[in-house]
């Protein structure tokens, strides 16, 4: 491995480090850090819409924050870069908790695979799709 695909490598894990803190944190903002304009989503196998960047991003800020408590653990990271494209597979999981009428607090737990396809940018490598493959989910 040479110091650019060392780079490339890093770079990659940076990016999927800020989509999880800004999911988790509920910063929507910094999702601009990570993903193009029209970048193209898939949350369905999860129970969550297909859509564009600009509706996902509002869709996430409409219906995380129903989960105060949220927090992603990202596992294996595979990443295959071709020049200025990349394709990544990352292991997630992902706990969060869901508050009850009765004050008490259920954990809901998903895991799986993100799936990115990325591009290199003047401003670093950014998602221009995700798609997330369910492995298993607790609590529903």
């Amino acid at each position: 491995m040479d110091l650019n695909q060392i780079s490339d490598r890093l770079e990659i894990e940076a990016l999927l480090t800020t989509y999880t803190r800004a999911i988790d944190t509920g910063a929507w903002d910094r999702l601009d850090d990570v993903f193009t304009p029209d970048a193209q989503f898939d949350y369905t196998a999860t129970g969550g819409i297909a859509a564009a960047y600009p509706e996902i991003k509002a869709w996430l800020a409409e219906m995380l924050p129903m989960f105060p408590r949220r927090m992603h653990m990202l596992g294996q990271i595979e990443s295959q870069v071709d020049g200025d494209d990349a394709t990544v597979v990352a292991y997630f999981l992902n706990p969060m908790i869901f508050p009850q009428q009765d004050g008490s607090e259920l954990l809901w737990e998903f895991s799986g695979f993100y799936h990115h396809k990325l591009v290199r940018t003047p401003h670093g490598w950014r998602s221009k799709e995700l798609f997330e493959e369910l492995s298993w989910k607790r609590g529903l």
